[in-house]
C-alpha cells in the first residue's frame, strides 16, 4: 500500500504533484528527506531556497528514488482548478490502488477539501479503501518532496528537465 503526498503550485495555472511512497519505505525516506534541512530551518520550502540548494535537493530526491505524478488545470477560478486537480489525484490514487492521500494543511481551504474528497472517494466506491488527511508541512517531510517538484515543474526549463527522471511516464500536464 502506498500514500500520495501532494503539494501544489498556483503559478501558471494550478499544478499538483503527488509523490507516491510505499508504506514500508516511508519511515526511512522521511528520515532521509528530513536530513536535508539546514541548521535553523524547520522545513524545505523551495520558494525560499537558493538555486544551488535547489539543485542539491533535487539531486538527492532523485537519488532517493522519489517518483511522482503531475496534474494541472488552467481553470481561471483558483478553487475550480484546485478541485479539478484534487479529482485527478483521487483518480490517480484509485488507479494505483493507493491507500492514502496527504495534503499540506491550509486552514482556509481544508473544509472545502474534506467535503470534496469525501464526495470523490464515495463516488468512486473507495470508502474504506482510500483515506485522506491534511498535515502541516513542517511535520511531514514527504510533503517537501512534492513542494520541490511542484515548484520545479512550474518554473519550467532546466528545473523541469532536472525532475523529469522522477516523473511517471504517463504524466500529461494538460490533464
Amino acid at each position: 500500500m502506498s500514500t500520495l503526498f501532494v503539494d501544489e503550485s498556483k503559478a501558471k495555472g494550478y499544478t499538483m504533484v503527488a509523490v507516491a511512497v510505499a508504506a514500508h519505505d516511508a519511515p526511512a525516506l522521511r528520515q532521509q528527506v528530513r536530513a536535508l534541512v539546514l541548521p535553523g530551518q524547520r522545513r524545505i520550502h523551495f520558494t525560499n531556497e537558493s538555486d544551488s540548494r535547489r539543485r542539491a535537493v533535487l539531486a538527492r530526491l532523485r537519488d532517493l528514488g522519489i517518483r511522482a505524478d503531475v496534474v494541472h488545470s488552467d481553470d481561471r477560478s483558483e478553487l475550480a482548478a484546485r478541485l479539478s486537480c484534487l479529482a485527478a489525484v483521487v483518480d490517480l490514487a484509485a488507479y494505483r490502488r493507493d491507500a492514502r492521500i496527504v495534503l499540506e494543511r491550509d486552514d482556509s481551504i481544508e473544509q472545502i477539501d474534506r467535503r470534496f474528497l469525501f464526495d470523490q472517494v464515495h463516488r468512486r466506491g473507495l470508502r474504506g479503501a482510500l483515506s485522506y488527511t491534511h498535515e502541516t508541512a513542517h511535520q511531514e517531510p514527504l510533503l517537501w518532496a512534492a513542494d520541490a517538484l511542484a515548484w520545479s515543474w512550474t518554473k519550467g526549463g532546466d528545473w523541469r528537465r532536472r525532475i523529469a527522471p522522477m516523473l511517471e511516464a504517463a504524466d500529461d500536464p494538460t490533464r
